[in-house]
């Protein structure tokens, strides 16, 4: 058996060792926000919080995620709320398709916990999620704005 900490909840869950957490997260605890992409850790679809990094979950076993605390999309925000990135992504009305967009959230809320007044060129570095719909000119200003709007929370 294995105790994981998922959004503040503990599930005990009988799951191999190298078994992705991905899949433990959709398959086994129903985390759906969490998308399947490449399957091989490039495209970001995927991407969680561990212990507040960001990481490509369908490369990571689960073994490394015992005794951490795991974040998905579904635990980024209080119940009812949307983080400020939830938000600034419906003011520059990114998604298209949607498919990628838990992933770029994911990636960006840990991108502005350690870089909270990114430059264009921080945020074009920094987040390496992949897009099929080529969203990346509203997805880098979603940041600012979450950026911005962080910082006005933060006064």
């Amino acid at each position: 058996m294995t105790n994981l900490n998922i959004n503040g909840k503990s599930l005990q869950l009988d799951v191999e060792d190298e078994m992705p957490l991905l899949w433990v997260l959709r398959d086994m605890a129903g985390m759906t926000g969490t998308k399947f992409g490449c399957g091989k850790g490039l495209c970001g679809a995927c991407t969680v919080h561990i212990d507040g990094r960001a990481v490509r979950s369908c490369v990571t076993p689960v073994s490394f995620s015992r005794g951490k605390s795991i974040t998905t999309i579904e635990g980024l925000a209080e119940p009812g709320q949307n983080h400020p990135l939830q938000e600034a992504w419906i003011i520059e009305q990114v998604p298209q398709c949607g498919y990628c967009q838990s992933g770029q959230i994911m990636a960006a809320a840990a991108f502005l916990k350690s870089n909270p007044d990114p430059s264009e060129k921080d945020i074009k570095d920094g987040i390496t999620n992949l897009c099929r719909c080529g969203t990346y000119l509203r997805i880098r200003a979603a940041i600012r704005t979450a950026a911005k709007i962080i910082a006005e929370q933060s006064v």
